[in-house]
Formats: structure tokens, sequence, C-alpha cells
């Protein structure tokens, strides 16, 4: 599968993914995948997809 759909979910999840990374080593452990994914559609989301628009 090599739709634009697919490689938007990717990317997004790309960058959940480094969110929950760098979330884990501030707070010294796992958040877990939920946590982040919260946090990063909450803080985040918009101005990723934002400056994907804009590219």
């Amino acid at each position: 599968m090599n739709s634009a759909l697919y490689r938007a979910y990717l990317e997004e999840r790309k960058e959940i993914l480094k969110h929950k990374w760098l979330e884990s080593e501030k707070q010294g452990h796992d958040i877990g995948f939920e946590k982040a994914l919260l946090d990063w559609i909450l803080h985040h989301r918009a101005g990723w997809r934002e400056g994907r628009r804009l590219e």
C-alpha cells in the first residue's frame, strides 16, 4: 500500500513515536504510546499538520 493517506499516517506515527521517546527520556520512564499520542495530539498535531500543509 503506497497511498498518500497511508504515507501521511506513517509520517504522523513517526512523529508520535519520536514524541514518546523524548517525553519518556524527560520523565525517566516509558510513558506509553497512549499517553504520548494524547499529549502529541493536544499540543503538537495542529502545528505539525500546518507545517506539512505549507511545504
